[in-house]
């Protein structure tokens, strides 16, 4: 599930937390840096190479807004999530305002959160993703599928997806002869595995299914 050697920066005020957390991200893998507060974690960016940040909201010295706000400024495109106990609409919007990626409110399934970096990074087309990022066209049996374009082409005749049958088409095209999980394309495309994202799924599938 996890993209080997990905470099995680982890800011988290709870000792007893961040240790678990970055004992369970390296278990599959990671390599994490955790900082207890804002000031150590933004030292850290400027001398460090990340790949993406979880930060806590409320820590001290710096609060998590802050810190995004500053690593946005010195990289706008790093990938950032937010692991909080504010789970008011009014922070999820700020923190989405400021260019979250995710916010995750505790307590949270580990598991999910894994889910959430690997969707992340593929969306963002992180280094260690790459080879995935590049392949812009599919072939499947006799059709092509164009996915920057949005095409699909049969014997001539060209169908034109929407943009979630294209992001659908293209995680199941990743995942050639082998089993996608519908956690991974619920987190991956609508950002949420409930029951009604669920049956928004179901539909795309069945679309797809007519167009193929």
């Amino acid at each position: 599930m996890s993209i080997k050697g990905l470099n995680i920066l982890l800011a988290e005020d709870d000792p007893n937390f961040g240790i678990v957390l970055k004992d369970y991200l390296e278990l599959h893998e990671y390599e994490v840096t955790l900082c207890p507060d804002g000031c150590q974690a933004i030292t850290a960016f400027r001398r460090g190479n990340f790949d993406l940040c979880i930060l806590d909201v409320m820590m001290p010295e710096k609060d998590g807004f802050t810190l995004a706000r500053e690593i946005k400024k010195l990289q706008p495109d790093m990938p950032l999530i937010f692991l909080t106990a504010k789970a008011m609409r009014e922070d999820m919007l700020e923190g989405f305002k400021i260019g979250a990626d995710d916010y995750v409110t505790k307590p949270f399934d580990s598991e999910v959160l894994l889910y959430k970096i690997k969707a992340i990074m593929q969306r963002k087309g992180g280094t260690l993703a790459a080879e995935q990022q590049e392949v812009t066209e599919y072939n499947i049996g006799q059709y092509r599928f164009q996915y920057k374009l949005r095409l699909l082409h049969y014997n001539g005749d060209i169908q034109k997806l929407s943009p979630k049958e294209t992001e659908l088409l293209r995680l199941l095209c990743q995942h050639l002869n082998d089993v996608m999980p519908r956690e991974e394309a619920l987190l991956g495309i609508w950002h949420e595995d409930s029951y009604f994202t669920g049956r928004s799924m179901d539909v795309y599938i069945a679309k797809l299914r007519k167009n193929l």
